[in-house]
This record gives structure tokens, C-alpha cells and sequence, in this order.
């Protein structure tokens, strides 16, 4: 199946995440933005204030440092972020979980060509963040493992003989269509990648 996705904005593809009513809501939503913009450790707190419209007090009564901020940054990301890949790939592909794991790809199609692209915000929070103790780290990793253990069960529910198996590949070129829009700047990553995706799922999927 061909998905035509090269004309849909990723703004409605994906959704935007509802606007904060709180000053934590705010702060929040903000260092998201700018995180996935500048990186970790290039934005201060000052500059996430400024951008919310919020004070020192206002901050300080809802966050230790700054690392706490970036954890609940991480953690908004990805429950807005898997809630709204799985819509994503519904509209693309129905309820069908076979047809789901295919067009999963089209989707990153769309999001790759985003003018706003800056590469996936777990993987840059786990590179800036290279200790796998560090609290920032740990939560950039859940969302990994819960993308893949959501490639797992839509395997499972496609009928796949060993769906843990087809998790670990699939994942894999997930990952490595990341990096090489990422990494290499190729902004076709994902329909490279494409034919070997539709190859596993064939192999694997009756």
C-alpha cells in the first residue's frame, strides 16, 4: 500500500499539544520547544522564564534545578509523542496492525521533511545525558524501550511467530533511519529504509 503524506503538514498529521493553563504547564511546554531547538545545555533557566512569562519564585516552587525540568520535559514529550505517532499511523493505516507497522515509515517521511526537524529529542536528551544512571537519561531510554515494546505487540497482533524477535529488528532500522537523517542529513532516510522494512514485515507477518 502507498500512503500519500508528502503534501500533509506535520502539524496536522501529528497534532498540537494542548496550551498550559499553569505556570508548570508553561515552564514545561516551553523548555520542551527550546530544548528540541538549542539543546540541553545550551538553554538556561533564565532564558526558559523569559520565554514563559513565569518568575524565579514560580519555578522554584515546582522544580528543585533545572535537571528536574529537563525530566518533566522528557516525560510530557513522550506521553504527547506516543499519543500522537499512534494517531499518525491510525490515519495513515486503520486499525490494521500489519499495515500499521509499514506505514510507520511514512510517517516518519513526513516528519523528516519538517522544516523544523532537529533530530529525535530522546536520542539528543540521551547523548547530552551519556550516563545511563542520570535521571534524564533513564527517562529518554524508557521511551525507547516503550516504542519498542510497541512494535512488539502490534507484531503480536498481527499474527508474527516470535514478535519479541521482530521487535529487535524492527527497532533497529527505526533507529537507523534516525540516524541517518540525524547524523547524515539525508532527508529521504526513510523511504531508503522503506523496502527493508516492507521485506521484515513480509517475512515475519503471515
Amino acid at each position: 500500500m502507498v500512503y500519500n503524506t508528502k503534501h500533509k503538514p506535520v502539524a496536522e498529521l501529528f497534532g498540537l499539544p494542548e496550551p498550559p493553563a499553569t505556570g508548570r504547564g508553561r515552564l514545561v511546554h516551553v523548555a520542551i520547544e527550546l530544548f528540541y531547538s538549542h539543546g540541553f545545555q545550551a538553554v538556561g533557566v533564565d532564558q526558559i522564564l523569559t520565554a514563559a512569562g513565569v518568575t524565579k519564585t514560580t519555578f522554584y516552587k515546582h522544580f528543585e534545578s533545572k535537571d528536574d525540568l529537563v525530566v518533566a520535559a522528557i516525560q510530557q514529550r513522550d506521553e504527547w509523542e506516543m499519543q500522537a505517532w499512534t494517531n499518525a499511523v491510525r490515519t495513515m493505516a486503520g486499525d490494521d496492525p500489519k499495515e500499521q507497522l509499514l506505514a510507520f515509515f511514512d510517517v516518519l517521511d513526513v516528519w523528516f521533511n519538517a522544516p523544523d526537524f532537529r533530530g529525535c529529542q530522546f536520542i539528543n536528551a540521551a547523548a547530552e545525558f551519556p550516563n545511563p544512571h542520570d535521571p534524564v537519561h533513564t527517562v529518554a531510554a524508557q521511551h525507547k524501550r516503550k516504542n519498542r515494546d510497541f512494535f512488539r505487540d502490534l507484531a503480536a497482533a498481527a499474527g508474527a511467530d516470535d514478535p519479541e524477535s521482530f521487535a529487535d529488528r524492527y527497532t533497529a532500522l527505526v533507529e537507523g533511519t534516525l540516524v541517518l537523517r540525524q547524523v547524515h542529513g539525508r532527508d529521504d532516510a526513510a523511504a531508503v529504509i522503506k523496502p527493508a522494512v516492507e521485506s521484515l514485515v513480509n517475512e515475519a507477518l503471515p
